[in-house]
This record gives C-alpha cells, sequence and structure tokens, in this order.
C-alpha cells in the first residue's frame, strides 16, 4: 500500500526559510513521480513541483520558480521541498502526491496517492 507522509510544516517569517519532506513508503520508489501541491482557504489546489524519481526531471510552477527546489534521496524514500523567500502568498496546506511512472507525469490527474497534508503559515 502506497503510503505518503508530510512534516516539516510551520510559522514563519517572510523571508525565511522552510524543508518540507514526503517519506514514502509501499512502493518502488524509482517507479514513480512525486508532486507537491498546496491549497489556501477558499482557493483551488495548486501543483508547485515534481519530480521524477527515475529520470530526475524536475518541473516548478511560475510562482516559485527560484525560491523552491525539489530534490529526492532514494535511500530514505524522501522528497524534499526546499523552500526560500517565503512570502504570505505562500500560506497553504501542502501536499505530497505519487504517481506510477518515473518521469513527471502529464496532468496532475495523473497523481494517485496522497498524503494528509503539512501547514505553512507566513507571516508578514
Amino acid at each position: 500500500e502506497v503510503h505518503l507522509v508530510e512534516s516539516g510544516g510551520a510559522l514563519v517569517q517572510a523571508g525565511g526559510s522552510l524543508r518540507l519532506s514526503c517519506a514514502a513508503s509501499g512502493f518502488t520508489f524509482d517507479d514513480y513521480a512525486i508532486g507537491w501541491f498546496r491549497q489556501a482557504p477558499g482557493k483551488e489546489r495548486e501543483e508547485v513541483s515534481c519530480i521524477g524519481l527515475l529520470d530526475g526531471s524536475t518541473e516548478s510552477a511560475d510562482s516559485v520558480k527560484g525560491r523552491f527546489t525539489i530534490s529526492s534521496d532514494a535511500a530514505k524514500n524522501t522528497v524534499y521541498l526546499q523552500m526560500n523567500s517565503l512570502k504570505p502568498e505562500d500560506t497553504a496546506v501542502y501536499y505530497c502526491a505519487a504517481a506510477v511512472g518515473g518521469w513527471v507525469p502529464r496532468t496532475s490527474r495523473d497523481y494517485k496517492f496522497w498524503g494528509q497534508g503539512t501547514q505553512v503559515t507566513v507571516s508578514s
């Protein structure tokens, strides 16, 4: 059974940094892609960044390019989202999700397995 657990969310001041972790279990790590999504109150869910665990390809939303970096550690079955220069508009619940296939998925509908989320709050 695929299981994803996010951690690392916190309250941080604008301009600060956080590193989120997504611990994965129940599947062969490099057979999947992992994406980070976020959802703020009253807003639609937004895909932030993703990584293909087989080919190492990554993609990020324009809103976070240059500030957020996605990476993976196969030895720990964990995907990270390093978030720098945080802004109040980054405030949201952050989720990681898994899609079958070790490359960046074509659409967000390919993500079939989801974690419970971790809260990130950025104060101004």
